[in-house]
């Protein structure tokens, strides 16, 4: 995988890697889609400069068949570390076009602002049941939607555009699962008919507060996974949750405008508070885990 280097710096511009090819050179080097930015190749100081501002700048670098190392910065844990691999045209079935470093190495990259990394995503906070969210196998708190198939998404208003744009047909979006460390695509159908609020049934949060965290490098990083008492503390609080949710669907709240939505504090709950966004549906929201904004897609 390449040795570690400490830098908590992000480097300012580079080349982020947004596909990586089965079984090809980079993904073999563990080289991972949308959170590695090459930043260098290590023996050649001259090279960081030139990946700044030109995407082929690689291109004459990489030689089939012959080894180099890439400095490569990730955003998972804002670390670099060096890369070996060897450029090979052996693994695609079809072949690679003659002179096409990405083809040889099995990414594709775009120059891009590595100091703005991570801020482009979407927390998955809250699945409906029987939405479209849920049958694509969406997790709440520990699910994040990275990008989709069409390329990065680089504002908050993008994801929402690009669902809109594929009601009734399907999606294929990134979601990096923070629990397993694992990127995996995702096949969205957002549709009305499913017999629930939103397109997806499901609340996304986005912002500062809702970025993936830095993944731990070292075993003491780790935090201790719950024990079985926590667990079931847990589960009792998840279930009182959701009969109060069941019994707010008949009963009504007053509201006090907040930002852009609406909130209601049910008097009776002390760890739930009722969320309505616009003309959305109401929402039960763990409030420990509550952060604005909140979006029922």
């Amino acid at each position: 995988m390449g040795a570690s280097q400490s830098s908590d710096a992000a480097p300012h511009t580079a080349l982020h890697v947004l596909r990586v090819a089965p079984n090809s050179p980079a993904s073999l080097a563990n080289v991972e889609p949308f959170f590695d930015y090459i930043v260098g190749v290590d023996g050649r100081p001259d090279v960081a400069q030139k990946l700044q501002g030109d995407p082929d700048a690689l291109a004459g670098l990489v030689r089939e068949g012959v080894e180099l190392t890439l400095i490569i910065w990730s955003s998972k844990t804002r670390e670099s570390r060096l890369v070996p691999l060897t450029p090979s045209s052996a693994w695609a079935p079809l072949g690679t076009p003659d002179g096409d470093a990405g083809a040889l190495l099995g990414l594709s990259a775009r120059v891009c602002k590595a100091t703005t990394a991570g801020e482009h995503v979407w927390h998955v906070l809250d699945v409906l049941e029987n939405s479209p969210a849920e049958s694509a196998g969406l997790v709440p708190f520990g699910d994040w939607i990275v990008g989709w198939s069409g390329g990065p998404l680089t504002r908050e208003r993008d994801f929402y555009e690009v669902i809109e744009a594929h009601v009734e047909q399907p999606l294929r979006v990134y979601v990096y699962s923070y629990d397993f460390d694992t990127l995996r695509e995702v096949v969205l159908v957002p549709n009305r008919q499913w017999g629930g609020e939103g397109l997806l049934g499901c609340v996304f949060g986005y912002g500062v507060l809702h970025r993936i965290p830095t993944m731990p490098t070292t075993a003491e990083e780790v935090v201790p996974s719950f024990s079985d008492r926590a667990q079931g503390q847990l589960a009792r609080r998840l279930s009182v949750l959701r009969r109060h949710r069941r019994a707010a669907m008949s009963r009504r709240y007053s509201s006090v405008l907040i930002g852009a939505g609406a909130i209601a504090v049910p008097m009776t709950i002390e760890t739930a508070l009722c969320i309505r966004l616009g003309s959305r549906a109401v929402k039960w929201v763990n409030v420990n885990a509550l952060r604005w904004p909140l979006t029922l897609v």
